[in-house]
């Protein structure tokens, strides 16, 4: 029985060796005598293959345990390339080099940076990775479970049974790793892993770049590698140049399942989408796409913020490389793709992240900091490295493979805070006795450094609801580093307004103001996302006051305003048809309402809003310094108007907006303005191809020297009913 060790066997029997590669593969036992070990429950006889003879000697092992251990002692002092001839009991045989025989592919440098938490690129060697090693082709499994007593891979390729391809520890990085000759792309797979108590665990791989449809949960092997020709590189040179913070972003924000669905109620594939997404978003005058969470998620129901599979493109629509496809077929037409990223909690999904090894290994052990009381998630444990590395390098992993152009970060808030959602004695005080989570501040402070630093030219957006100063400024300025803030205040302020009847809108004037007292503290996106048409909000066009008329003509003209108001933009798929019922992940938008006037007269109005502030500078160019801004009257509650001045770099570019918030004409309006000359009416939400009554100013009016608002010229106007108006300067 050769040098066998009966507890190193019983180990290995029980399948709980932490280094099965001490006693399986092909040793020395002396100076004159090597031997070689195996472990197959399946077979009945194993032989093993000299590949290094011409006439590929075989030698029959011996089975040392009725389980399936299998050896064979040979008097030589040389080691030698071989492979298994294995025979099952009803006669089935096959070859396959010996998982045993191999060195390992992770550098004891990845591991050194892995465990620091800056090996960037670690979904490159973490996770499966089709291979060939010494002429055998295969594939190399790693993953990180530093608590448990034992790791296998186990998949359709050997039974999924634990004991067949146990893999080693490397040192103490907690990495556990295996090349297993003969898996090919395709197949499927999970870790199993003993915990120190005895327990069985089966994980989907962390770090899988491809999941099975749910309600399967297996990884599958997948190589992204070569997979996608891409043919983007135009765009990609000028976004590396772009300063987006001077152009004009309007985000059509679309949760890939239910935009629209085929006849038969199936999703859509990624390559369909592209193309019909690409049709709709040139059309109506979009720059970006904003796609709600694509990464791997369990329940349909979750819209995709709770991710089980953080590498895994879901399966849903398609593979990693059709959604390569997606992303570059955007590109292709100069659209730019928003990722909605969800770095905050993970779901306690059996086979997800959650007590990974048997211990609380991503996330905190103690549920006042490890676990989310509004969500039923865990957080993840952001002060240690390997989990910081795990999320980093997802962030850079979605620019990198999938040239992703920016990452909307989700719940932000959730992050920041300790104490978020959390009564009296249900949180734990940083050290400094403060509610903020210091670990969280710190990580996504690395987070906005690093993806900037390696792809200038995208953008982090930060959905974040509070007053946290420093959003959206540097790292260096002791910001955190955002491009950009989603502008809740705003949103919230504005609907709430919009959503009063108009009568008493006078009493509530500050509720429209507010916004531009902080409009410059922080790189805002004004918001009207999926969660402002959900759980009983109602969708846009019903939180409207009203009758069926003044619904359409108060949606308008908050479009209009929205539009004027300084910062980018962002609307949620349905909002731009005013679709009636609230948004449904399990259907598609209800397109059929454009068949009617008042929608799809609704969906024109956007288009030109798209248009006109896409060919304006004054309305995208100085939204982040109140160089852009001036108002002109802030104070006339009494008639619930409003009206102000957007700004250009070039002074003789400007563009005056004026809004009626009631359904009374008011003419003779008279407001200051800045110069003589004629001020052309460019939109007007009023007008008849919108569905509105058609009052207006007949194209526009020309300057009186008559002062007005501490301004020497004024012009006279026609307010038409609840409606948004624009006026461009020219010059006589």
């Amino acid at each position: 029985m050769g040098s066998m060790l009966n507890d190193e066997m019983l180990k290995i029997v029980k399948a709980e060796h932490h280094d099965p590669f001490s006693v399986l593969g092909i040793h020395k036992l002396n100076e004159k005598e090597i031997v070689i070990r195996t472990f197959h429950p399946f077979a009945e006889k194993i032989e093993i293959i000299n590949l290094d003879t011409k006439t590929k000697r075989k030698y029959k092992m011996e089975k040392i345990h009725p389980d399936g251990l299998f050896e064979k002692v040979l008097k030589r002092k040389t080691f030698f390339k071989y492979e298994f001839l294995y025979t099952d009991s009803i006669g089935n045989s096959w070859k396959s080099r010996d998982p045993y025989s191999f060195l390992p592919v992770l550098t004891d440098y990845d591991l050194y940076l892995f465990n620091e938490g800056n090996n960037h690129k670690i979904y490159e060697k973490l996770g499966a990775h089709p291979m060939e090693i010494d002429g055998a082709k295969g594939t190399y499994f790693a993953v990180w479970a530093p608590n448990a007593k034992r790791v296998s891979v186990v998949g359709n390729f050997n039974n999924w049974d634990g004991r067949v391809h146990q893999m080693r520890v490397l040192g103490s990085s907690g990495v556990w790793e295996i090349f297993i000759p003969l898996v090919q792309e395709g197949d499927i797979y999970k870790f199993e892993i003993k915990t120190q108590t005895g327990e069985l665990l089966l994980k989907a791989d962390p770090y899988a770049t491809y999941t099975e449809l749910r309600p399967k949960n297996a990884s599958i092997v997948y190589d992204l590698n070569n997979k996608h020709r891409w043919n983007d590189k135009k765009w990609m040179d000028k976004r590396r140049e772009t300063n987006w913070f001077e152009k004009p972003i309007s985000i059509y924000e679309v949760h890939l399942g239910s935009w629209k669905k085929k006849n038969n109620d199936e999703f859509l594939n990624y390559r369909e989408l592209a193309h019909q997404l690409v049709e709709y978003v040139k059309k109506h005058g979009y720059t970006h796409i904003e796609i709600m969470p694509v990464l791997e998620h369990p329940l349909d129901e979750s819209w995709g913020y709770q991710v089980t599979g953080y590498f895994s493109p879901t399966s849903r629509y398609g593979t990693p490389e059709d959604f390569m496809y997606f992303v570059d077929y955007m590109h292709q037409h100069n659209i730019g793709v928003i990722l909605d990223w969800v770095p905050g909690h993970f779901p306690k999904d059996a086979h997800g992240l959650g007590k990974f090894d048997g211990t609380a290994l991503y996330e905190h052990m103690d549920p006042r900091l490890g676990e989310h009381p509004d969500w039923g998630t865990y957080i993840f444990n952001y002060g240690r490295n390997e989990v910081k590395n795990f999320l980093i390098s997802n962030a850079l992993y979605w620019l990198d493979k999938f040239h992703i152009d920016g990452l909307r970060v989700d719940a932000v808030a959730s992050m920041l805070y300790l104490d978020f959602s959390r009564k009296e004695g249900e949180w734990i005080p940083n050290i400094y006795g403060g509610r903020e989570n210091l670990e969280a501040i710190e990580f996504l402070k690395y987070f906005n450094s690093i993806t900037h630093k390696y792809f200038p030219g995208i953008l982090t957006i930060a959905e974040e609801s509070t007053a946290w100063p420093g959003v959206s400024k540097p790292v260096d300025l002791g910001g955190l580093g955002f491009s950009m803030k989603w502008n809740m205040g705003w949103m919230n302020d504005s609907l709430r307004y919009m959503a009063r009847d108009p009568l008493f809108r006078k009493h509530h004037q500050n509720e429209l103001t507010f916004s531009l007292v902080y409009a410059f503290s922080e790189n805002y996106i004004l918001v009207l996302s999926h969660d402002e048409v959900v759980h009983g909000k109602g969708s846009m066009i019903n939180k409207m006051p009203g009758d069926y008329w003044q619904k359409f003509a108060n949606l308008r003209l908050f479009y209009s305003y929205m539009f004027a108001h300084p910062g980018k933009k962002l609307l949620f798929m349905g909002n731009d048809i005013a679709q009636f019922n609230e948004w449904n992940c399990k259907k598609a938008l209800d397109w059929n309402l454009l068949e009617f006037d008042s929608h799809k007269k609704m969906l024109k109005l956007i288009d030109d809003l798209n248009r006109l502030y896409k060919e304006n500078p004054e309305l995208y160019e100085v939204d982040y310094s109140p160089e852009g801004f001036e108002w002109i009257d802030y104070n006339d509650a009494e008639n619930s108007v409003i009206s102000f001045i957007r700004k250009g770099k070039n002074p003789d570019e400007f563009i005056v907006a004026v809004f009626n918030f009631t359904p009374v004409v008011r003419y003779d309006y008279r407001i200051g303005v800045p110069k003589p000359g004629f001020y052309k009416e460019i939109l007007n939400t009023d007008s008849e191809i919108y569905w509105g009554s058609n009052v207006g100013n007949q194209g526009g009016i020309y300057a009186e020297h008559i002062p007005f608002h501490g301004r020497e010229y004024s012009i006279n106007i026609t307010l038409p009913p609840l409606a948004g108006i624009y006026f461009k300067w020219k010059k006589q």
